[in-house]
């Protein structure tokens, strides 16, 4: 019951970002008393300032650097199946005022006022994540406000995020609900995927850069593509489709290409896409010592930074990247890189796209700019949550 629920108290002078908005508080902010230590990780805790001032209902875990996660400022919030749907018809129709069909991030975390989850709709399939031990403890509920919601035909269980080491869980994938037998089909940008929501990378398909594409698609007309960690294959067929002259995906995961040969042959496209497995570095290296040349390069690299400790080297490794593939790509050509590491700011990514431009000895200019779509809502007071950005440049 809410009124039985342990209370924390935050030490004097640390509820300021807080009551600015912020739905995290750090462990350095909490008076950990003897009472606070023996709470259960993930447990539901009511939240005050020093001063016994009500800040609200938050799931709690000592061992996690992000101590406690704000889901309400009604600390006797229930947070029953009812509260969640709630949530989940909100989230619901910003989505439905951007997008026709059901194929978007559904729950983005905090960005949707629910920390820990994440939702991605295919249609009538969800795959759900569970990244924080809060989350794991309500997910009976998330999960039953989700069926009252949508109805999906099968709701899969994607627990095999790198964060939720860091809560002390462990991974799995599996089935709440329904049945999924092989990989299912979508369809994005007018091509038709089949992709796999019970193996692949993420839940499946990677729905944060699908308006980029789109937008890098429109450059593809008689163009010769050369498309960098294609993974399954989603820029290289949208590309073909919108009349690229040819594509070459490149990617290191046979599985992933496997899919990605399939979406070929799915939309007719088998002739003028090519894909083969190789190391990015290594083929681009390969690429411009036989002075090959594309009109469209495309970067959508993983993570070069997973932590803050990541940030050096993984700089140098962006840096490193676009001036591989300034190198390739032909003058008045295009090159779009992009980046999901939150560490990365986008003034830093920049700095290092720029510099790695300069170190090819060429010149160019941004053409556009951005990041996620809107099913991928950022919370002002988290900047985590604003993990992906990309450039679109014209080299000279």
């Amino acid at each position: 019951m809410p009124a039985e629920r342990p209370l924390i108290r935050l030490l004097p002078g640390h509820d300021k970002r807080v009551r600015a908005g912020s739905p995290w508080i750090y462990s350095n902010e909490i008076a950990l008393d003897a009472e606070a230590k023996a709470i259960p990780p993930g447990a539901l805790v009511r939240v005050e300032t020093a001063e016994g001032k009500p800040l609200g209902v938050a799931a709690f875990n000592l061992h996690a650097l992000v101590a406690a996660r704000l889901y309400d400022r009604e600390p006797a919030a229930a947070l029953d199946a009812e509260w969640f749907a709630e949530r989940l018809r909100r989230a619901l129709k910003l989505r439905e005022k951007f997008f026709q069909k059901p194929l978007y991030r559904l729950v983005h975390a905090e960005g949707d006022g629910l920390p820990g989850f994440i939702a991605d709709r295919f249609g009538d399939v969800c795959v759900v994540q569970a990244n924080t031990a809060g989350a794991e403890l309500l997910l009976p509920a998330f999960t039953e406000a989700l069926e009252r919601t949508l109805g999906p035909k099968a709701i899969v269980l994607r627990n095999d995020s790198a964060g939720r080491a860091l809560e002390g869980l462990r991974e799995e994938t599996k089935l709440l609900r329904g049945t999924v037998e092989g990989p299912i089909e979508i369809e994005d940008r007018g091509a038709r995927f089949p992709i796999d929501v019970l193996g692949g990378q993420k839940t499946g398909w990677y729905l944060d850069i699908a308006e980029a594409r789109g937008r890098v698609a429109r450059l593809a007309q008689g163009a010769r593509v050369l498309d960098l960690y294609c993974h399954t294959g989603a820029f290289s067929v949208i590309c073909a489709r919108a009349g690229a002259k040819e594509v070459r995906g490149i990617e290191s995961s046979a599985k992933a290409l496997t899919l990605a040969q399939q979406a070929a042959q799915l939309n007719g496209l088998g002739e003028r896409v090519r894909f083969e497995r190789a190391e990015v570095f290594e083929a681009l290296a390969e690429i411009d010592a036989k002075l090959a040349r594309y009109d469209l390069v495309i970067a959508d690299p993983p993570s070069f930074v997973k932590s803050k400790k990541d940030l050096g080297p993984g700089a140098r490794a962006y840096r490193k990247l676009a001036r591989l593939c300034a190198s390739v790509v032909e003058r008045g050509g295009f090159l779009f890189i992009a980046s999901c590491s939150h560490n990365m700011t986008p003034e830093m990514f920049a700095g290092e796209v720029a510099a790695g431009l300069a170190a090819a000895a060429r010149t160019g200019r941004i053409l556009m700019s951005g990041g996620a779509g809107p099913d991928h809502p950022v919370h002002p007071q988290l900047a985590e949550t604003a993990y992906l950005k990309w450039l679109l440049l014209q080299v000279d």
